[in-house]
Order: C-alpha cells, then sequence, then structure tokens
C-alpha cells in the first residue's frame, strides 16, 4: 500500500467489485417480477402440455405417467390426492414450499388454476387442475432447480470473467498511468542533488503531458538560475578582488617606509582610497540591487513635472559632460506630469546620462527627448559614443554584465545598467537599447502617467 501503483491497482479492484455486485442486485431487483413471470407463463405452458398428453393416452397408470413425464421436463411435479396427501415426482420433498398454502391447494382441487406471487416466496409455483380416474387431482409445478443453478453458475462465470479481464486491463492501465509519475518522482531526485541536466518525455497529450513539459521547463529555469548564481558569485568575486589586490598591494608597500618617497606615499594613500570608494560603491549598488528586487522595496510616489526632474540631473551633471566639451542638448516640454518615485527616476537618468558621458569622446554630443504618448511617456537619451557591439547589446541590462570595451575601460561594476532595469519595471514600464558600434547608442525609456499606483485604503 506504500506505492501509487498498488494503491491505483487495489482501488480500481475494489471499484470494479462494487460496482458489479451494484449492477447485480439492482439487476435482480429491477428484473427479478419480469424473470418471475416469464418463468411463471413456461412452467404454466408446460404443465398444460402434460395435461395434455395425459388426455390423448389415457394411461392407466397415473403415477407411472407422471414419472416418466417428469424426467422429460425440467420442472419437479407435486399431485395433491387431496388437502393433506401428495406425491412428488422429479425431486424428493421433505418440505412444501410455502407457497403451498393450503387455500391454494383446495383452489386447484376446485377445479381452478393458481399461480404463486412474484415476490416474497421461496419458490415459483404454478398448480393446474387434472381430471383423472373420475376424480380432480391438484397438479403443482415448481422451479427448476437445475435452471436456477445453471443461470447462477453462468452468471458466476461472467463476474468472474469481467473482474479477471478488468482487473488485467487495470493492471497493465495503471503502470501506464504510475509510469510517468516514477520517472518524475527520479527526475525530481536528480534535480535536488543539483543535476539538472534532466528531461522527461513529453510527447503525451494529457495532464501528464502537461506536468512533464511543466517539469521540463522548471528544470531549464532552475538551470539557467543556477548559472547566474555562478556568474554572479564570479562576478562579485572578480569586482571585489581587484580593488582588494590594489589596497593590499599598495597597504604593503606603505608599511616599507624606506623604500617609499614621499611622493610616492601620498599616490598610494590616494589609490587605496580611491579603490576603497570602489568597493564602498559596489556594495551600495548590490544593496540597492537587492532591494529593488525583493518584493517590499519602499515606493514613495508623488506628483511631480518629469521634464524639471530630468533637467535637474543634467545640471548635477555639467562638470562631467563640460570637463569632456560633450554638446548635451535637452528636448523637454515644459509642465509634464508624472505620479513616481523622483529619487528613484533619478537614479535612472544619472546612471544613464553617466553612461553616455563616459562613452562618448570628447567633442561629442548627447541629446535627450521627453515625448508625451498618450497615457505614457517617452524619454530618449541619444549620444555619439563608441556604441555597443550587436552580440552584447541584448546583454548590457545584466547584472555584472560588461561589453568588452567598457570592461577594458576599468571603471564601473556592471549594475548600473541592471539597476536602471529594475527601477523601470517597478514603475510599470519598458526599456531598450538600440546601438551602432563607433555611431552612438541611444536608450528608450517608456513609463505611464501613473507609474505607480496607490495603495488600496485599508
Amino acid at each position: 500500500m506504500k506505492t501509487l501503483y498498488v494503491r491505483v491497482v487495489l482501488t480500481f479492484l475494489v471499484i470494479i467489485v462494487i460496482s458489479l455486485l451494484s449492477s447485480l442486485i439492482i439487476g435482480l431487483v429491477l428484473f427479478q417480477p419480469k424473470l418471475n413471470r416469464l418463468g411463471q407463463q413456461e412452467m404454466a405452458g408446460a404443465g398444460e402440455r402434460v395435461i395434455r398428453l395425459y388426455e390423448l393416452t389415457q394411461p392407466q397408470d397415473l403415477d407411472g405417467f407422471l414419472t416418466h413425464t417428469s424426467k422429460l421436463i425440467s420442472y419437479p411435479l407435486i399431485l395433491f390426492l387431496d388437502e393433506d396427501h401428495y406425491r412428488s415426482y422429479g425431486r424428493e420433498m421433505k418440505e412444501l414450499p410455502s407457497s403451498l398454502a393450503p387455500q391454494s391447494i383446495r383452489l386447484v382441487l376446485g377445479g381452478q388454476p393458481y399461480r404463486s406471487a412474484l415476490r416474497g416466496v421461496d419458490e415459483l409455483t404454478v398448480g393446474l387442475p387434472l381430471a383423472a380416474e373420475g376424480r380432480t387431482y391438484g397438479l403443482f409445478l415448481l422451479t427448476s432447480s437445475k435452471n436456477e443453478s445453471t443461470i447462477l453458475q453462468l452468471l458466476s462465470a461472467i463476474l468472474l470473467m469481467v473482474l479477471v479481464v478488468g482487473s488485467l486491463c487495470i493492471l497493465a492501465a495503471a503502470r501506464y498511468l504510475v509510469k510517468p509519475l516514477q520517472g518524475l518522482t527520479a527526475a525530481t531526485r536528480e534535480l535536488a542533488k543539483g543535476r539538472f541536466n534532466v528531461e522527461l518525455q513529453a510527447n503525451r497529450q494529457d495532464e501528464l503531458g502537461e506536468l512533464a513539459r511543466g517539469f521540463n521547463a522548471m528544470a531549464r529555469d532552475l538551470k539557467r538560475l543556477e548559472q547566474m548564481r555562478q556568474e554572479f558569485v564570479s562576478n562579485v568575486s572578480h569586482e571585489i578582488q581587484s580593488p582588494l589586490t590594489s589596497i593590499s598591494g599598495f597597504a604593503e608597500a606603505l608599511k616599507s617606509p624606506g623604500l617609499t618617497t614621499e611622493e610616492n606615499r601620498a599616490r598610494y594613500i590616494d589609490i587605496i582610497l580611491t579603490e576603497s570608494e570602489r568597493l564602498s560603491r559596489l556594495s551600495d549598488n548590490l544593496l540597492k540591487l537587492a532591494s529593488l528586487e525583493s518584493e517590499h522595496h519602499p515606493m514613495t510616489a508623488r506628483t511631480f513635472h518629469l521634464d524639471e526632474s530630468i533637467r535637474q540631473v543634467a545640471v548635477a551633471l555639467e562638470p562631467l559632460w563640460s570637463a569632456n566639451r560633450l554638446d548635451l542638448d535637452l528636448s523637454l516640454p515644459p509642465a509634464l506630469k508624472i505620479h513616481a518615485d523622483p529619487d528613484q527616476l533619478n537614479q535612472v537618468w544619472t546612471n544613464l546620462l553617466g553612461n553616455s558621458i563616459k562613452f562618448t569622446p570628447e567633442g561629442g554630443k548627447i541629446a535627450v527627448a521627453l515625448i508625451p504618448e498618450g497615457e505614457e511617456y517617452k524619454v530618449t537619451i541619444t549620444d555619439t559614443g563608441i556604441g555597443i557591439p550587436p552580440e552584447d547589446l541584448d546583454r548590457i541590462f545584466e547584472r555584472f554584465y560588461k561589453a568588452d570595451r567598457s570592461r577594458r575601460s576599468g571603471s564601473g561594476s556592471g549594475l548600473g545598467l541592471s539597476i536602471v532595469k529594475r527601477i523601470v519595471l517597478l514603475h510599470q514600464g519598458r526599456i531598450e537599447a538600440s546601438s551602432s558600434p563607433g555611431r552612438g547608442t541611444t536608450v528608450t525609456v517608456r513609463l505611464p502617467r501613473n507609474a505607480v499606483k496607490p495603495l488600496p485604503s485599508p
């Protein structure tokens, strides 16, 4: 009983047995009167033929005639001489059936036919008056025990064959049903061991096929998550190891004052401070990204002018784009209101503008445009920078991912665009990028006017 296979088989067997017995009982209840009626009609016909044969032959020995006649028909005979005396033929009669009441015997001896009730009697009975030897006898026919036993044997054989054949079919069907579940159990154990290269056959079109396809999809997702986890650990280790190595190396150099000049000591300290700030930014970005990806990230939403928010970020970054002699073109229609978290959107514009400034050569151009489109706003940031290779374009929003050119620059953690995308998604928006290597990049952000829906009142 511990396996599903055994439980399914036993359950189906119990169902079959209960169904067969119930069907038999219901069938007997519904059709027993009809069968008894037909049986009585056949018994009456047989009795009439016996009487007609006697009338035609007029044998001298009535007792011998009934003895031989009972062997030709399948029904036992009882001949009543009067109410208290009778003779039986074809079956030894130790006790009269309940259907042979004294009033029924008197009725037949009086010259009237008799048929027992169809229900509530232990045996069907038919009585016919027999005129012989100058008097009237009562001839009664009883149900044939041979017929009943044959019918019961036939029904028992049919039920047994149905049970055996049904059991074999159930064994095969249960195996057909349980085998995929056994494969699913084995595959689940493989997943629990961290082996994600498992796949079930999903060519069935039933619920088990749907389950197998869902399991395969889950296994692929888990494999992808495991790869992302490994990449995340590897990237974090790489990003942390580089500044730690610099800090450790220059700290060791500062411990040897005889080998380090005063000028180099100040430069080493500056490097240590720079790498420490880099570690601090990496830690802040990791915490911010983890908070954004949680289900309970705080959102402080209010209605403000989106154009003014973007303009303030551009002004704050003026020292950077002015130092690189970049031309910044702002196309911001006034008084465009949005309901959102201003601090988070400021982070979006800061990261996107910062990337454009970082990767646009001196004398280049950056254009920021805000365009209202129905119930949403479209913000495009276009630069004339180095661009992004096509093979890297689809992955720039992944955590720690850096295109080769930006990785060679040695700056940035690869988390900025991941944070941007997460903030945009939290505001029910969309973000996409297009680029041509050597000609520049365009990032498009679409935000609904009501980017943060108000919380339901308690």
